[in-house]
């Protein structure tokens, strides 16, 4: 009895995930049309955020920063800075649909998160990294 009450919550999520894709593809397609009509560019970098944070206990000041610029679709890239002491790292990372090609670092996430949602542009993260 309890694997059919199972299979039969798997199948109700299935439908429920594919209801939702579909619904976010016809709201997808309604902002590109609303866009083109009113002559917005959704491929226009419009969303921005900066999350500056101490990547490195020996460094304070919380000069390493990561900087999120999005478009309409959740496009863009992340460009992150890390500085220490003796140097400076930079790193760029793409972001297709609100979300990280490669593995984001948590304050990448949070300047994604914040530029998605109309934060920035300065924000503080919500994370902080271990001394």
């Amino acid at each position: 009895m309890g694997v059919l009450a199972g299979a039969g919550g798997v199948l109700i999520g299935c439908l429920a995930l594919r209801r939702a894709q579909a619904t976010v593809e016809d709201c997808r397609r309604m902002l590109a049309r609303q866009a083109y009509a009113g002559g917005c560019d959704l491929k226009a970098i419009r969303d921005v955020a900066v999350c500056r944070y101490d990547a490195l206990a020996e460094m304070t000041g919380r000069l390493s920063f990561s900087v999120a610029m999005i478009n309409g679709l959740g496009d863009g890239i992340v460009l992150t800075s890390i500085n220490g002491r003796s140097e400076t790292r930079t790193y760029v990372r793409s972001v297709v649909g609100g979300k990280g090609e490669q593995q984001l670092s948590p304050e990448e996430e949070e300047a994604v998160r914040a530029a998605r949602l109309g934060l920035g542009p300065l924000i503080a993260p919500r994370v902080s990294r271990p001394t």
